[in-house]
């Protein structure tokens, strides 16, 4: 049996790449999100807070990793950040190995993860799909998020791909400057077309 078509799904923060992975999923297409599974990795009894701990001492407790206060360690601070992230993304890579050999008899499966350009996650996908939207709507809909900064948002930014070159790589986008009905439709029409020309791709 062929391997499923892999569509890596990814976009700068406040696009609604979340709210196209559950369109997605709604479809019919099994969604691997690397987010949630860090947060549960994170969570209370989480396979990662013993090691987040002895690296950022004082970070974790009964809830498991306490991501405020990890968030200002590594907040600006490259190295930290990176320390952080050769934890998180090797246990992300083998969950995603899981879950790909898990639904390997589906037609298709979605990776929805975030950094998908800059940790060069493009690589292991077929289809890359980017959702996108205008600066304006973007800054609107991140500055509505609890505690976050216009600080904040230009950190996040300097971190992530801009979206003209994601919009520039990607095979497939996605505008979600629209209602969400006219988003889901979108969605719709990607996967039917996906289904006829997607395997183009795959080898």
């Amino acid at each position: 049996m062929s391997k499923p078509l892999i569509i890596g799904l990814t976009g700068s923060i406040g696009m609604g790449k979340s709210t196209v992975a559950a369109m997605f999923e709604e479809a019919g297409v099994p969604v691997f999100d690397a987010d949630a599974e860090v947060r549960a990795m994170q969570g209370a009894g989480g396979e990662l807070v013993p090691a987040i701990e002895a690296a950022f001492p004082g970070c974790t407790g009964p809830d498991g990793v306490d991501r405020e206060a990890l968030g200002a360690k590594v907040f600006g601070d490259r190295d930290q950040l990176a320390r952080l992230e050769a934890l998180v993304h090797p246990a992300v890579a083998a969950k995603r190995e899981a879950f790909l050999e898990l639904h390997r008899d589906s037609p298709a499966i979605l990776f929805d993860i975030p950094l998908l350009f800059e940790k060069g996650g493009h690589t292991a996908v077929d289809v890359i799909v980017v959702v996108s939207a205008p600066a304006e709507i973007q800054r609107e809909r991140v500055l509505r998020r609890p505690g976050m900064t216009e600080e904040k948002f230009a950190h996040i930014l300097g971190l992530q791909t801009p979206d003209a070159d994601k919009r520039a790589r990607a095979d497939h986008v996605i505008d979600t400057s629209g209602s969400l009905d006219e988003t889901r439709c979108a969605v719709r029409a990607l996967i039917t077309k996906l289904g006829t020309d997607g395997g183009e791709k795959t080898s």
